[in-house]
């Protein structure tokens, strides 16, 4: 999501073309009440939820200028910072916005604005208890504005990309501190999937007429969102009603460049203190003290066209797995920062390797002499990752050498995306971030893989698939779950319909005198109340 900001982060839902099937209706867990104890409100590290903002609130310190931070960011606002798209991410690295819930290391669900939760009606209805908080505009965090805020996000068009597979969900308050949230199918993932960054909880005074929505002064982290400009820089200052203990740092002050190796410059300049997402051609430019890699839970892949084109023939489909060369991909692009492909599930995703089950029943590869014969297939990716576009050129030479012909499109992502989603190209590589939306592998499953996943850019349709990634959806016990999700991933990788290349390294640039940045394998925090410089 892809982040996409996780991959360009394609976290805009787009129109789907009618599928086949419809997906299997998840399998109700037994109804019996589930409680989560409170944790102590200490300045946790936020993996919470979404926001937007365009215009300068109260509630801030902005303190001198010599203890701000100084970030450069690798996405521009693509959404004038709207709580519902990509720029909650960055809102949420940022620790502007926080949700009911955070996803702690493994992806399990962890207070945050809600101190406990238990659930009822076999996982349809979760109660959640708030902690005492108030919002950056100095107004008290009540289960009346949760529900406003959970509401309002089912109602945004396109809907948050977290929401598309969740059941129609509904939130209503029992009490000043008890919020009821409900959903049309049982859920046994809803605590994970409103720590999604745009699922934010915001002050009623960030709703205006119709649709408009102000993320400024209206969020409940560490820092408040007080100026933006554009797509160029943006500024945060310090909020010192914050329920967790006031920031270390007095502000954030953000510049948002896309070139990577104009990121890293600026921290060798010392211009800069945290330089996010350094390209891997740039990390030898740095100290080595300032490089810290992230094994991360994004794996980048080859998406193939299952449903037409020449790889809807599955035999080429095999052919063209065969003809990739990892190895060859991690030493000449990403320089050994890389990690060879374990499945869709990598490194960052620690439980899989031990639970990892073998592929069984693909179909046999293509000759060369039938491979020669078809159709020239139509490679694509796009330019918001820099290392993506020499991905694709080397795999244009490894399918050429394997006697497929090949014509490369490569282009913004945002001018990419509808293409992409309606099947207009053969095959797609994208770097996926496998836990973005709730932190278990289930819901990228199900975007992407399932009948009516709507982020499905393979197109891929199979009963067999759909009925695993169902069963696991279902599956209340977080231990069955794993196992579940990885005989669904078994069931996918059989179909050919998507091939992991290799799991991404991220590097994010830190200055030496730097403490307290939070090196997040699913990408949803960076600076937090306890980043600041030493």
């Amino acid at each position: 999501m892809p982040h996409i900001r996780s991959a360009a982060r394609p976290n805009r839902r787009a129109a789907r073309p009618n599928r086949r099937a419809a997906r299997p209706n998840r399998r109700a867990a037994e109804a019996r009440p589930r409680t989560v104890a409170a944790a102590p409100p200490t300045a946790v590290l936020l993996t919470v939820v979404g926001a937007l903002t365009l215009t300068a609130c109260g509630g801030g310190n902005s303190g001198s200028s010599g203890d701000r931070l100084r970030v450069s960011m690798a996405f521009p606002p693509a959404q004038a910072m709207s709580p519902y798209g990509d720029d909650a991410v960055t809102l949420s690295r940022l620790s502007v916005i926080e949700g009911l819930t955070r996803l702690d290391s493994s992806g399990e669900a962890k207070p945050a604005l809600a101190t406990s939760w238990e659930s009822s009606r076999g996982d349809r209805t979760w109660t959640f208890q708030l902690r005492k908080a108030r919002f950056q505009d100095g107004k008290k965090v009540t289960a009346e504005a949760v529900a406003r805020s959970l509401t309002a996000a089912t109602k945004a068009s396109p809907q948050p990309r977290v929401l598309s597979d969740a059941g129609k969900l509904s939130a209503r308050a029992k009490d000043a501190d008890t919020v009821a949230v409900s959903s049309s199918e049982p859920d046994a993932l809803l605590p994970q999937r409103l720590a999604n960054p745009s699922l934010a909880v915001l002050s009623p005074q960030a709703y205006g007429k119709g649709d408009k929505v102000t993320v400024a002064g209206h969020a409940t982290g560490p820092f408040a969102l007080t100026k933006v400009e554009g797509t160029v820089r943006a500024k945060l200052d310090r909020y010192d009603g914050y329920w967790g203990g006031s920031a270390k740092a007095s502000g954030v002050d953000v510049t948002f460049t896309a070139n990577g190796t104009t990121r890293a410059n600026a921290l060798r300049a010392g211009s800069t203190d945290i330089a996010e997402y350094v390209p891997v051609s740039q990390a030898s430019v740095l100290e080595k003290s300032q490089v810290h890699e992230v094994p991360t839970a994004r794996t980048n892949s080859l998406y193939m066209n299952t449903e037409r084109g020449p790889l809807k023939d599955p035999r080429l489909r095999a052919a063209a797995r065969a003809a990739i060369d990892s190895k060859a991909l991690i030493k000449s692009v990403y320089e050994g920062y890389a990690d060879e492909p374990e499945g869709l599930l990598g490194p960052g995703v620690k439980w899989a390797r031990d639970k990892r089950v073998p592929v069984e029943g693909r179909a046999k590869a293509a000759s060369r002499a039938e491979v020669k014969k078809a159709p020239e297939i139509t490679l694509a990716t796009y330019t918001n990752r820099p290392e993506l576009p020499e991905v694709v050129t080397a795999l244009q030479q490894q399918f050429e050498r394997a006697g497929f012909e090949v014509k490369q499109v490569v282009r913004d992502y945002a001018r990419m995306e509808a293409d992409a989603l309606a099947g207009k190209y053969d095959v797609f590589v994208q770097a996926r971030n496998t836990l973005l939306d709730t932190g278990d592998p289930v819901s990228y499953m199900e975007s992407d893989f399932t009948c009516k996943g709507s982020f499905n850019m393979s197109q891929l349709c199979d009963e067999d698939v759909d009925e695993a990634v169902s069963k696991a959806a279902g599956t209340e016990d977080t231990a069955a779950r794993q196992r579940a999700e990885v005989a669904a991933e078994a069931k996918i990788l059989r179909t050919d319909a998507v091939v992991p290349l290799l799991h991404e390294r991220f590097i994010q640039g830190v200055a030496d005198e730097v403490e307290g940045v939070s090196l997040d394998p699913m990408e949803r925090t960076l600076v937090t109340a306890d980043t600041h410089r030493g």
